[in-house]
Formats: structure tokens, sequence, C-alpha cells
């Protein structure tokens, strides 16, 4: 006796084609509002700040926010309930920040200004690569993020490294500089051996006798150093995966055109999360 679908089950199937596929034409149709009432919704945000138009439109603005984010929140709660497990979209990139999107407005009941915190929507604008199909720029998302991973005991070490230079050169220009030039303890002249280090350079503090200057310059000259350090650590474990035939490309390869779902074996036809089948080329 074939099994017969209820109503819900129908209706979970017609949602998640919508939501999570991005080759039909009414997932690609609510995509685009998605992305549209996320960029309103962030536009609003930053207009608030601006204290004439915040005057004249303050309760346009608090209506808008409050129906995007009532679509937010039947989205949340749509992207789970269509989904075969609801636990990994929850606990997910994109779930989590679905989940922090929504949170300002209602925060707004319990802290006053809490809506401000809305702007935290933009991190939603990541799914412009899922809803343009860019599965390559997925997957160089992956290498870079392995490539991370991998290299981040180097940086860790790297970083307590520049530290400790940091407060050695600090102290050390405290000594050389004094408090009558600026320098008026040692936590203020490490921020300034940070600020100079980077290459930001503020100004507000600045060596004034021979000696500082000059040890101003060694700091600006090792600065240029240190920040290409971090670059060449990753860029040289990038490279490294490559040679050892790109772990990450074996793992995300055939990507689901339809919900973007990686890590299919390598003759799979079909999609193992929402069954759609998959290119092989």
């Amino acid at each position: 006796m074939d099994n017969v679908k209820s109503k819900f089950d129908i209706f979970r199937q017609r949602v998640h084609i919508i939501i999570y596929g991005t080759n039909t034409i009414s997932g690609r149709l609510f995509d685009i509002v998605l992305l549209g009432l996320i960029l309103l919704s962030v536009l609003m945000v930053m207009l608030e700040t601006v204290d004439f138009i915040d005057d004249r439109y303050h309760q346009i603005f608090v209506i808008c926010e409050w129906i995007i984010t009532i679509f937010f929140t039947l989205e949340y709660i749509l992207r789970i309930i269509s989904i075969r497990k609801p636990s990994e979209y929850i606990f997910s990139f994109y779930g989590i920040i679905d989940f922090i999107a929504i949170l300002p407005m209602y925060l707004s009941f319990f802290l006053g200004g809490a809506q401000i915190l809305s702007v935290v929507r933009a991190l939603r604008l990541l799914r412009l690569f899922r809803i343009l199909n860019l599965v390559s720029f997925m997957g160089q998302a992956s290498q870079l993020r392995l490539a991370l991973k991998t290299s981040r005991i180097k940086i860790i070490v790297f970083i307590y490294f520049v530290l400790v230079v940091c407060v050695l050169l600090g102290s050390l220009m405290y000594i050389i500089e004094g408090k009558e030039n600026g320098f008026t303890s040692i936590p203020v002249s490490i921020y300034w051996c940070i600020v100079t280090l980077t290459t930001v350079g503020y100004g507000d503090i600045h060596p004034i006798t021979p000696l500082g200057q000059v040890m101003a310059s060694f700091i600006m000259i090792l600065g240029y150093g240190i920040i290409a350090v971090p670059t060449g650590i990753v860029t040289a474990e990038l490279a490294q995966n490559k040679r050892k035939g790109s772990i990450f490309l074996i793992g995300n390869r055939n990507p689901c055109p339809s919900c973007g779902e990686q890590d299919h074996m390598e003759k799979s036809e079909f999609c193992h999360n929402c069954g759609h089948k998959l290119r092989n080329d």
C-alpha cells in the first residue's frame, strides 16, 4: 500500500522548494524579495541615526521594521519546519544569523533603543552567494576557511609574539619619552606602539626626543614586515593544501545546484539533503 502524504507533508515540501530551491522561479523570487527586505532594513536602521530624517519618518520606520521583523520571523519558522533535520539549520552559520536578525525588535520591548541592533541583519547579505547560486564562490570560501583553520596555531603564536614586542617597545618608549612628552603611562605607550606598528598612526601621541623618533622609525619599518606575515602564513597553507590534492575540493565535490549542500561522494547523482540531481561535470 502506497504511503499517502498528509497535507502538512505536502505543505512542507512546497515551502522547502520555495525557500531552499534556488533553481525554481518561486525560489528565486523569494530570494530576491528576501534580499530586498534585508537591504531595506539595513538602510532604514542607518537613516534612523540621521536626526532630521528620523524626526520626520520615525513612525514609518518603526512600522516598516515590524513588518520586516514579522516576515523574517515567519521565514525562520518555515525554514525550521520545512527541512528534514531542523537542528542542522538552527545551529548552522546561516541559522544563527537568521535568529539574531529577528531579535532586536523584540528586545526593544525590554531594552530601549535595542532596535538599532537590527543593523546586524547586514550579515544576512551573505546569503547572496546562495541566492545567485555561486557554488564556486562557496567552494573558495571553504578553501579559505580550511587554510585559516590549519594555520591558526601559527597565527596565534605570531600574534602572541607581536603583543610581547609591543609591551617591550612601548615600555621602552615610556622610559625614553616620559610623561612630559605625552607618554603618561606604560599602557598609553603600548597603545602608541600598537597604533604605530600597524601603520595606523593617529597622531594623538608622538615622540619628541631624537632617540624616541629613531625608535619610532624602527617600529614603523618593522610594522610593514609584520603586517605581511599572517598573509604569508595563510597563502602558504592554501598552496600546500592544493599541492596535497586539495582535501577541501574533494570534500566539496558535486555541490547541489539547488540547496548548495556539499560533501557529496564523487559518484553521487542526487543531493542527500533535497534530492535534486547533481552536476557530474
